[in-house]
């Protein structure tokens, strides 16, 4: 049986795109990047990080 998917957290998700995590910040600030917010904490799933990457919306961001 397959685990679900492991939350990652902003700096996770920065390494894993080679960006800055004010980059990131960014983007969530635009609703530009799948997220979630838990607390005060930005969670994300990379799945679906990788799918908005290869979607091209990525590439969209002003």
């Amino acid at each position: 049986m397959n685990e679900p998917e492991k939350w990652s957290s902003l700096e996770d998700i920065a390494e894993h795109l080679g960006v800055s995590k004010d980059t990131i910040r960014n983007w969530i600030k635009k609703d530009a990047i799948p997220n979630y917010r838990v607390g005060k904490q930005f969670k994300f799933k990379i799945s679906e990080v990788d799918e908005w990457v290869e979607s091209g919306e990525s590439a969209e961001i002003d």
